[in-house]
């Protein structure tokens, strides 16, 4: 069956959505549209989404719409499955960081920086959040950023319509992949019994590969500090945050992709391996039988999970 694609843009990144199906061409019609709703419910950077009027308001509860209950619903899982080192409660150190506007018009970098960081709690605990109403609390000096939680709860989304789950002609849809920023959704093989091909990016040669993964019904995602970088004065920042020191995380890790059963869970394990270093990273994965990775150190070194050889 032919494989239908559209690319395009959205949520600050390129996106690619892909489909083996009949229908494909109206269906994919339809994904940027998706997107853009998400967006407006989950940005932090346009100043009447959602999510930007919930952190403006502190110490009173909140009814949220379902995409942002959700979201918050994968942010949570996140924090727990990562012991709090993967949290959206970090707004305040980002912004702080100054990564307070669209990465597009950030001064660029030249330079990153090195060494492992500690792991820390669970700061989303503070908040209070009643399922019953659908409210959210923020405490004061509180806020959400999703960012990647976001990106990929909507790579999960778009994959799901795709296949057409959620359609009221499951013929219509077919084998998707949806490619949100790097967050990779795979709703399982293709329709002749094949694997995906996904390429995981040289980080030190533009356009170039480091190894060709080939998979099914998985999420994967890759996260580094090799592409949101910034100047702020002197210093050299990135977007990926350590809890425990409210800092752009001291790291040797370059990029680390992940494989995971769910994209979410591929997305919050790959910074967290960022967060954690090259040994601790690597450790940390092969502690979950789950998880599969490839990390690419500073050095150059490529570093690769036991499971990883599964899907070369």
């Amino acid at each position: 069956m032919t494989l239908h694609r559209l690319q395009f843009r959205a949520m600050g990144s390129d996106m690619l959505a892909v489909v083996e199906s009949e229908a494909a061409p109206s269906l994919l019609a339809q994904v940027p549209a998706w997107f853009e709703e998400w967006e407006q419910v989950l940005s932090r950077f346009r100043f009447d989404s959602e999510l930007t009027r919930l952190n403006q308001i502190h110490d009173r509860p909140v009814q949220v719409s379902d995409i942002l209950w959700d979201v918050f619903q994968a942010a949570r899982a996140a924090e727990q499955r990562t012991n709090g080192l993967v949290t959206p409660t970090v707004l305040e150190a980002i912004i702080e960081a100054g990564y307070d506007r669209p990465f597009d018009v950030l001064p660029p970098l030249t330079k990153p920086r090195a060494a492992p960081a500690e792991p820390a709690s669970h700061p989303l605990e503070a908040i209070t959040a009643d399922p019953s109403a659908r409210t959210i609390t923020l405490p004061e000096g509180f806020g959400l950023d999703f960012g990647g939680v976001a990106k990929g709860w909507a790579a999960h989304q778009a994959m799901k319509r795709l296949q057409a789950e959620d359609l009221e002609d499951p013929a219509a849809g077919g084998a998707a992949l949806t490619d949100a920023g790097g967050d990779i959704a795979i709703s399982g093989p293709r329709a002749d019994g094949g694997s995906w091909q996904v390429g995981v990016a040289d980080p030190f040669h533009a356009g170039q590969e480091i190894e060709a993964l080939y998979l099914e019904q998985c999420g994967v995602a890759t996260s580094g500090k090799n592409r949101r970088r910034w100047l702020q004065g002197n210093k050299p920042q990135h977007h990926i945050i350590d809890p425990s020191t409210s800092q752009p995380a001291e790291t040797n890790v370059l990029t680390a992709t992940v494989i995971a059963p769910t994209v979410m869970e591929a997305e919050a394990a790959a910074k967290t391996v960022v967060i954690l270093g090259g040994q601790d990273g690597l450790a940390w994965i092969e502690s979950d039988p789950s998880l599969a990775g490839l990390l690419v150190l500073e050095d150059r070194q490529v570093l690769y999970s036991q499971r990883m050889e599964e899907y070369l």
